[in-house]
């Protein structure tokens, strides 16, 4: 079983609360707009940590984090992006992948809007943490902690903090 911190949407913001929220955690996930070279140093000095870029990234984090994540976490295939969309609504860009060879867990951020869905039609999991920063029309900054323990995926926590 692997416990996983998941944020996107920094655009540069660190907070110090990321700290204890995350280093329970196995691994810790970024779905892009990480905003700052700090921002991933810090979470790594917490633990090991997989991110895809957003589109504010610059090119020092885009060399450093792919567009695309997609990988094995215990018995799951999980797929991270920073622009995909959501069940019924996916993004022109991972339609054809996502309907040809679905992950079983699929995380993207982008949208700011916390949303944790499952679509029944390609049977899998979304997943999009909301903002953790403070840039955005967000009343609240949110991330999230899971399990995962196998194929499934338990013990979903949201964490808010105030603007």
């Amino acid at each position: 079983m692997k416990k996983i911190g998941l944020l996107s949407d920094t655009h540069g913001y660190w907070d110090e609360k990321f700290n204890s929220y995350f280093s329970p955690c196995d691994e810790i996930w970024h779905a892009g707009d990480i905003g700052s070279a700090d921002v991933l140093n810090n979470l790594e000095l917490i633990g090991p940590v997989r991110a895809v870029h957003g589109n504010i990234d610059g090119y020092p984090i885009r060399t450093q984090c792919p567009k695309h994540l997609r990988f094995r976490m215990e018995d799951l295939d999980v797929w991270i992006t920073h622009i995909g969309g959501y069940p019924g609504k996916y993004a022109p860009e991972v339609r054809p992948e996502i309907f040809h060879n679905p992950p079983g867990l699929f995380i993207c951020g982008h949208s700011h809007i916390l949303k944790v869905q499952y679509d029944p039609r390609l049977r899998l999991l979304h997943i999009n943490p909301g903002a953790a920063g403070k840039q955005g029309f967000h009343q609240l900054r949110t991330i999230i902690r899971f399990c995962i323990d196998g194929k499934d995926i338990r013990d979903l926590e949201v964490i808010e903090f105030a603007g």
